[in-house]
């Protein structure tokens, strides 16, 4: 079989909730990834791309109807050019990737792009069909911006807890303290706030017509873990061993990323040389409150699909969506702390849910090309118990081995 590459990656800033990008709909924000990372490679006839899987989690109001597709025309691409969009919650770009490096080996494409959107700003509220025609009493509209709605009553009420108290059950199983969570999450805005000084973020991030921001708005400056320390727990309370806080926890925002796919034949079409080889893949899935471990298991199939071990993993971008959870896949894996989100992660960065595994994989592939090295890994974890993963080998020219 074939083997399917990384060529470019590109992503917009990612916006706070109510922030810079909250006037932009998921549709333009995913139309701006799209273009951005196309424009990398301006030897490539637009005709000539075979397919866009687009990822998108929530799907409820602008994002609607395959936005995919809706990306590919407002980006003005050919007509002909068709789209799909996948969900798998906080995962889905990382699974759009994976899909079309799937398409790509199997011989059924040769340039795909793959990528994901989500405005948390502009989930919109739902309303419920009501069971029987003109009810008299009131109804409630539900947030569709984050975590379980209109749950099915016949799930056992341990899977539904939020995020943050599995995640807070995460912290008791493996004794993972406050103190560590702090500290993690304020390595997190020191790295990415000097990746943006330092001037890696560059290339990756293209700017969003019509909004004022050039760095993720997320990132605060001079945070430390004293400073994280002074924030109340949000779901649990402190003299009930509650440590999740706004501050080690990752943010609601918006935000859209993508990457250039193709063959080793595809160079010709792109005019520029691949980056990264996608080596291997990995899922796993665990019960849904456990969700923030099962990277865990992702990671390890992925690479025993590679061919390597941890040993011989340099780089490693797992998506900061709890402090606590990040830790505790750490830990598991046994890696050297220094090398994982060593450009800063989803903590300060950002969590666009849609739009963070491609933003993972590409970060991963560009750390891999500057620093030389030769294997990493991405991975997320995904709401309702369930992982991914992804091997990348660089295949730029002076890879050390």
């Amino acid at each position: 079989m074939a083997s399917s590459f990384l060529y470019a990656g590109a992503r917009t800033p990612f916006g706070r909730f109510g922030g810079a990008l909250a006037g932009v709909r998921p549709d333009d924000l995913a139309a701006t990834a799209l273009s951005g990372v196309l424009g990398k490679a301006p030897d490539l006839d637009p005709a000539r791309v075979d397919d866009v899987v687009w990822g998108c989690a929530n799907q409820a109001g602008e994002d609607n109807r395959n936005v995919g597709r809706m990306a590919v025309l407002l980006a003005g691409l050919p007509t002909s050019v068709p789209a799909t969009t996948v969900n798998r919650l906080c995962g889905s770009s990382l699974d759009a990737a994976m899909q079309a490096s799937r398409t790509i080996e199997t011989g059924d494409a040769e340039v795909v792009v793959a990528g994901g959107v989500e405005s948390m700003t502009r989930a919109p509220w739902v309303l419920p069909k009501p069971d029987r025609a003109f009810p008299a009493g009131n109804t409630t509209a539900v947030s569709t911006t984050l975590g379980w709605r209109l749950v099915n009553d016949r799930m056992p009420a341990e899977w539904t807890v939020s995020l943050g108290e599995a995640n807070e059950q995460l912290a008791q199983r493996f004794s993972i303290s406050r103190e560590r969570q702090d500290e993690f999450a304020a390595r997190s805005h020191v790295l990415a706030a000097q990746a943006w000084a330092d001037g890696f973020y560059d290339d990756l991030v293209v700017p969003v017509l019509g909004a004022e921001l050039a760095r993720d708005e997320s990132i605060r400056d001079g945070s430390t873990p004293d400073k994280l320390a002074g924030l109340k727990p949000s779901f649990r309370p402190a003299d009930q061993g509650g440590t999740i806080t706004a501050g080690n926890a990752s943010p609601l925002n918006d935000g859209a990323a993508a990457v250039l796919l193709g063959s080793e034949s595809a160079a010709a079409l792109l005019g520029r040389d691949p980056v990264a080889r996608i080596a291997g893949r990995g899922a796993h899935a665990l019960d849904p409150q456990d969700f923030g471990y099962a990277p865990v298991e992702a990671a390890n199939a992925a690479l025993a699909r590679a061919g390597i071990g941890w040993s011989d993993v340099a780089a490693v971008e797992l998506n900061e969506a709890f402090a606590v959870q990040s830790l505790a896949c750490v830990d598991a894996w046994g890696v050297d702390h220094a090398i994982v989100n060593a450009r800063g992660g989803a903590i300060a960065i950002g969590h666009p849910l849609g739009a963070s595994g491609a933003r993972v994989l590409a970060t991963l592939a560009q750390r891999l090309a500057d620093s030389g090295e030769r294997w990493g890994v991405a991975a997320i974890c995904i709401g309702v118990g369930q992982g991914l993963a992804v091997v990348l080998e660089n295949v730029t020219s002076g890879v050390r081995s």
